[in-house]
């Protein structure tokens, strides 16, 4: 999905990050934590995979209901990529048929 997709499908979609002190970091508009452990975390938001990296990193609130994340540590990066989990699915062939 491109960013003109996203932007005319999520027109509704409000979602916020806030960042204290490089130490606890607030996500609402969550949908599902992928994975974590002590130096990155993924979450799947409405917007894309949000990729977070750092030291000591442990999710202090995960609300699914209120979808809120709140992740605490040392953060180092923030980054969004598209959420191609269905498209990886095909594998090598996907990548020949595309």
């Amino acid at each position: 999905m491109t960013l003109e997709e996203r932007k005319m499908t999520n027109t509704n979609v409000i979602q916020n990050l806030i960042l204290e002190n490089r130490e606890k970091l607030s996500i609402s508009g969550v949908l599902d934590v992928l994975s974590f452990d002590d130096q990155v975390v993924i979450v799947e938001t409405e917007l894309g995979l949000l990729t977070i990296k750092g030291e000591n990193l442990r999710i202090n609130k995960l609300s699914i209901d209120t979808s809120e994340v709140i992740v605490e540590g040392e953060i180092y990066n923030l980054a969004y990529s598209e959420n191609d989990l269905d498209k990886k699915t095909g594998g090598f062939l996907n990548k020949i048929f595309k």
